[in-house]
């Protein structure tokens, strides 16, 4: 394996960063790298010549993480503090302790943001060297060779102290001191985030003054020199939709711009949360059996597993540019080491091959460098957190397309002699964890919620399969323990897992290939603190973990290979899955030490604490980072008893949750998706707007067009009608208005002969409720900016907010149905009368519209509209732009006018046909058929939005943002 870059040092230099590494330079490592100060967001990554470096501010650095691009602004992001965890094959395992953020804007913020991390580094040394005066044991120094500089390496210390996301906004105080978010704030934001909105209007730097040249130039050149000239007015227009592309993109960025000392804060935290780990020497991604097979003469980050390669989108560009030294993978989980040495009472028990702990031998833990190379051990437990539908708690829950599962963590459990001879057996055992593999979601808003399931039978069982698919081809055979409750709320999706799993081994009887499925209901079971009882779960599964067997490696030769593994999964895969996986441990060492001619009991015996001690720590780490809390019956895991001052922290802890759910998890989630390049910096302009985000593994796409599909083969009944096009569009939740609220996304369906509105239930997959409107009664389009809040400034852009209102007179040949069968009590509300002719008129905050569009076209109300009552179908563009990267070029192909203006256009044509003389009642409405005008004005909407309204969504930006 071509070596990593183990130590560099980062130079604030008049043009860029100059990376330069500290020692052991190689051949093949260029002497420095370059990375130039941008303002633009484009990255340039290369060598440079040597030169005088000594007057420039720079840092030490133990790797680099990778280049954090936002707000056209890049960050790189180097490894400040490390601490050695754990030896493996006589390779150190390093968790990130400190992380440097430094802006590529210029020289001066690049220097500011060196010298605070070096005062940060210096206070932190003081106080570490403070502690290790008052102990003695801290005092010993290790004659390790990868130790080139006078940091805190303390192999013996592998109890974790993660950092959650609720901890972000209490950082604040010492992020200003050691962090950079100060000097972004000072930069962009020091009036304020709602001040600084006014001021983006005009732009930063260059992008300010393009944008106010495309204000100024435009239509009035157009209208005075350039008219009737038809070439020069698409060339207008092209530039037209060129500007408003630029412009909405620089709203985006100054939106962006104003989350982004909060990014930089949650991203440091997240990195400094005793989560992420790295080896220069080690492939930690990948397990024992699996991790030698990879070639030595390819880079590291070309042979660890990419689906714990958790840096691999922000690394790009230095992998992109070929400098793979600098390239160190990081991966996101856990990684704890025990040395334990077996000590008898008697020589005469020493002597004895089989040495028992019952007749005097005891597993105690002890140092390292304490331990004998002969009669210690080491246990290692590594968990590995998958990259794919990363995330936290109620925001990533179940199965995306792809079959990936949230939570999904790989833990192996490795003992081998502390010397890690080659004559010595290595075991390895290895279990896994993930969320239920359906379609469902939980409310972050209750105290308790109920798992509520999604999308068709089919749709979950095509994405179970793919899962479970995956699952054999990677581990082999497959046991599944389920411990949700079988009574209750968690039942029904329990049900609905075994049916799946019943039906995917009656697909595959035939190739031999069977799930095994054990419920285990562990709160009816384990009722009364009675932890214990999880050995009849283990002791249920003894016959299938003996058939899967453990890896054992001696001398470089697998005698045996682990051939199945053990799926546990609860609702979270947190508390009650870390009580079950470490009693599976527990069963694992136990057999692996008797093959060894040791016979101990690890759950009685009172010296083997440290082994529940590891993998409690485990647990926490684990729970950290999916619910930024430690995990439930932690006191269980840690000591095997459990007691009511357990209970009443586990109260604690669910308190904490709770609020971390409702207040942090919303913008944690963006930045982590945003990290891991699921998202564009969109994503943090919609969280401006809603303060909420959305998952980015659910394909909209996919789901719109499956959602229109669906709906044309039931509501177009007569197969005479041809389809012409379909959308989805955002429509008030009660019909014959233009602002109630909350808009929902239903179905537009348009076809040669109607038009066809359908409200579809997103979650059954399955139409609610249609009204079929004839192109003959339709009386007119009104279109225009369509305004429905003025909370947040995307929502007050009256080019991306726009809409239809679609008049029409109901005749004989429209119909509204309900489909009974497939509405639930969620739905909230009762049917539409959408067919009576003595509906509701609207409510008054849109009474004016609909008085002005009574007596719009009066001669043509008079004539042929049967005295009926003029409805309207009021229809909003759905935002253009995606935050997720799959769909973010064909987003930005058609903004939100051009979309409404071509489903006007096409109604127009499907009723009067394309020479003007189709289907349309009286030809005289083909002259104003399409009216340009606003729908609901700016103006119109502050006066209608009250200061109730303002102060809430004020007050929860203050709390969320």
């Amino acid at each position: 394996m071509p070596g990593l870059i183990r130590k560099l040092v980062i130079f604030a230099a008049v043009d860029g960063l100059i990376l330069q590494p500290s020692s052991h330079r190689s051949p093949h490592v260029p002497s420095s790298l370059q990375i130039k100060y941008t303002t633009q967001g484009d990255v340039s990554v290369g060598i440079t010549p040597k030169s005088d470096r000594a007057s420039f501010a720079s840092l030490d650095a133990h790797g680099i993480v990778g280049l954090l691009n936002v707000a056209s602004t890049p960050y790189l992001i180097a490894i400040s503090r490390r601490q050695q965890v754990a030896l493996i094959r006589g390779a150190p395992i390093y968790v990130i302790t400190g992380v440097a953020l430094i802006p590529l804007s210029s020289q001066l913020e690049a220097r500011k943001a060196i010298e605070r991390t070096r005062h940060s580094l210096r206070s932190e040394s003081h106080d570490q060297d403070i502690e290790t005066s008052e102990d003695s044991e801290h005092s010993e120094h290790e004659n390790d060779h990868t130790f080139t500089d006078h940091e805190e390496e303390h192999p013996e210390r592998t109890h974790h102290r993660p950092v959650s996301s609720g901890e972000i906004e209490q950082e604040r105080s010492e992020e200003d001191k050691t962090g950079i978010a100060e000097d972004v704030i000072s930069r962009k934001g020091q009036y304020g985030r709602f001040a600084e909105r006014w001021f983006s209007r005009k732009g930063w730097s260059n992008v300010g003054i393009r944008a106010q040249g495309m204000s100024i130039g435009g239509s009035k050149q157009s209208g005075d020199s350039k008219a009737g000239n038809q070439r020069d007015q698409d060339v207008q227009q092209a530039e037209q939709k060129s500007q408003s592309l630029d412009s909405m993109a620089q709203d985006k960025n100054n939106v962006t711009s104003t989350l982004v000392p909060k990014l930089l804060r949650t991203t440091k935290l997240l990195l400094t949360s005793w989560s992420f780990f790295f080896s220069y020497d080690f492939d930690i991604t990948r397990r024992i059996g699996i991790e030698e097979s990879r070639r030595t003469d390819v880079p590291l980050h070309r042979s660890v597993d990419p689906l714990f390669f958790w840096n691999q989108h922000v690394i790009q560009p230095f992998t992109e540019s070929g400098n793979h030294a600098w390239v160190l993978p990081i991966m996101q989980g856990f990684v704890g080491q025990r040395a334990f040495t077996i000590q008898s009472n008697s020589v005469e028990d020493q002597s004895k091959p089989g040495r028992d702990t019952e007749q005097g031998a005891k597993a105690v833990i002890a140092s390292p460098k304490k331990v004998k190379a002969d009669d210690g051990f080491l246990l290692t437990l590594i968990s590995r957190r998958s990259v794919k539908r990363p995330g936290l708690r109620y925001l990533r829950r179940g199965v995306d397309e792809e079959g990936h599962t949230a939570n999904t963590v790989e833990t192996e459990q490795i003992l081998s002699r502390a010397s890690w001879a080659p004559s010595g057996k290595v075991y390895s055992f290895t279990q896994i964890r993930g969320s239920i593999p359906l379609y469902f979601s939980q409310s972050p808003y209750s105290f308790k919620p109920v798992p509520i399931l999604q999308r068709s039978h089919e749709t979950n069982h095509a994405a179970f399969q793919r899962h479970f698919t995956y699952v054999t081809n990677r581990y082999g055979k497959t046991q599944i323990a389920l411990l949700v409750d079988k009574t209750g709320g968690e039942a029904e999706i329990g049900q609905k897992y075994e049916e799946h799993t019943k039906q995917l081994n009656e697909e595959r009887a035939s190739s031999g290939v069977k799930i095994g499925f054990e419920w285990f209901d562990f709160h009816a079971v384990c009722r009364g603190m009675k932890f214990d009882n999880v050995s009849l779960l283990v002791e249920s599964l003894d016959s299938t973990l003996d058939d899967f067997s453990t890896t054992v490696e001696s001398n470089g030769t697998f005698l045996r290979r682990q051939t199945g593994v053990l799926r546990t999964n609860c609702m979270d895969c947190l508390d009650r899955t870390n009580v079950v996986q470490s009693a599976c441990g527990s069963r694992a060492l136990e057999k692996q030490l008797m093959e060894e001619d040791i016979s101990i009991n690890l759950q009685t015996d009172t010296s083997t604490q440290w082994f529940n001690e590891l993998w409690a720590d485990n647990g926490d780490a684990i729970s950290k980072q999916y619910s930024s809390t430690a995990a439930l019956k932690g006191d269980y895991t840690r000591t095997r008893r459990r007691d009511y001052r357990g209970a009443l922290n586990d109260l604690g802890l669910t308190l904490s949750r709770y609020y971390n759910n409702m207040v942090n998890d919303y913008f944690s989630q963006a930045a982590i998706d945003f990290l891991q390049g699921n998202v564009t910096d969109q994503v943090f302009a919609d969280f401006e707007v809603n303060m909420m985000s959305y998952d980015p593994a659910v394909s909209m796409q996919k789901i719109r067009a499956n959602a229109i599909e669906t709906s044309s083969k039931i509501v177009i009944a007569d197969q005479a009608e041809d389809m012409i096009a379909g959308w989805t569009l955002l429509s008030p939740r009660e019909p014959n208005t233009v602002r109630t609220f909350p808009f929902e996304e239903n179905v537009l369906l348009l076809t040669d002969a109607a038009l066809y509105s359908v409200r579809f239930d997103w979650n059954s997959e399955k139409v609610s409720l249609f009204e079929r409107v004839d192109l003959r009664s339709i009386m007119g389009i009104m279109r225009g900016s369509y305004i429905t809040s003025v909370l947040a400034a995307p929502q007050m852009d009256e080019s991306r907010n726009v809409g239809m209102v679609i008049k029409y007179r109901p005749g004989k040949q429209d119909v509204a149905r309900v489909n009974t069968r497939s509405l639930s009590t969620s739905v909230g509300q009762k049917p539409a009368d959408s067919g009576s002719s003595n509906s509701a008129r609207p409510s008054s905050a849109v009474g004016n519209l609909f008085d002005l569009l009574s007596r719009s076209r009066s001669s043509s109300s008079s004539s042929g509209g049967g005295g009926k009552e003029l409805r309207l179908l009021a229809l909003k563009a759905l935002p253009a732009r995606s935050p997720s990267l799959a769909n973010h070029e064909d987003a930005a192909a058609v903004s939100e006018q051009e979309l409404v203006g071509n489903i006007c256009d096409e109604i127009q044509r499907a009723a009067f046909g394309a020479d003007g003389e189709g289907g349309g009642s009286d030809v005289g409405l083909r002259k104003d058929f399409i009216e340009e005008r606003e729908i609901i004005s700016l103006d119109e909407a502050r006066r209608s939005t009250g200061y109730l309204e303002q102060w809430g969504h004020s007050l929860k930006k203050l709390v969320w943002a």
